[in-house]
């Protein structure tokens, strides 16, 4: 007869369907994972050959725009109930032209903050605007995300309504801005530090909370009628 089984695994009794949303979860992450990194390519293989990027500003940034349709795609698939990778690839068909337009839009607007903030930030009076000019690419940065997740989830909204709730809902809710934007910073962090296992698990995690963030944020500026 089989002893019973003793120790910290005897006391771990977790429901089958908690099983199934923990697996589901990790599904979803390795299929966004996979997606970023396909889009990414050009992007990974130059910050793995390069040794100061932060040199070569408009070259990074350049790379950095076909990432746009990836997260816009990545969005696209978190809302939906589908979990199968071809649903990432259809919605990457469908969304890519607006996403790197949007995407590389939001990359030139900050890459023209950034630049201003460098000629600024070490002479008075222009170090005075330097705190504002960093809250506009924290602005930027927001309301871009926020506008990939509206064309994800609502492409039928149009350009300019869409901007408008997405400038709103980086504002009145900011704190949920920020905390998307730490968990971003320390994905490329973790990322930079340790690429094969940071870009197999970290990107598709950190995604799922900006996702989850960005629509409470909207969910309170959307009309009821359109939630």
């Amino acid at each position: 007869m089989t002893p019973p089984l003793t120790g910290p695994l005897a006391r771990v009794n977790v429901r089958a369907d908690a099983w199934d949303l923990i697996w589901s979860f990790v599904h979803r992450t390795l299929v966004i994972n996979l997606g970023l990194a396909i889009g990414g390519v050009p992007l990974f293989f130059a910050l793995a050959t390069v040794a100061q990027p932060w040199r070569y500003p408009v070259f990074f940034a350049v790379l950095a725009v076909p990432l746009g349709p990836s997260v816009a795609a990545a969005f696209a698939y978190l809302a939906g109930e589908d979990p199968s990778l071809p649903v990432l690839f259809r919605a990457y068909r469908v969304l890519a032209v607006r996403a790197v337009l949007l995407w590389a839009a939001v990359v030139g607007l900050i890459g023209i903050l950034v630049a201003d903030i460098r000629l600024l930030y070490d002479a008075m009076p222009g170090a005075a605007v330097v705190p504002l000019l960093a809250v506009l690419v924290v602005l930027t940065l927001a309301t871009g995300l926020a506008l990939l997740v509206l064309s994800a989830t609502k492409p039928e909204l149009p350009l300019r309504a869409a901007l408008r709730l997405a400038v709103y809902a980086a504002v009145r809710t900011w704190a949920l801005s920020v905390l998307s934007l730490v968990v971003l910073v320390a994905a490329v962090v973790i990322v930079s530090q340790v690429p094969p296992a940071g870009l197999a698990t970290v990107p598709g995690c950190a995604l799922w909370v900006v996702f989850t963030n960005t629509k409470l944020q909207l969910s309170r500026v959307l009309p009821e009628e359109s939630q």
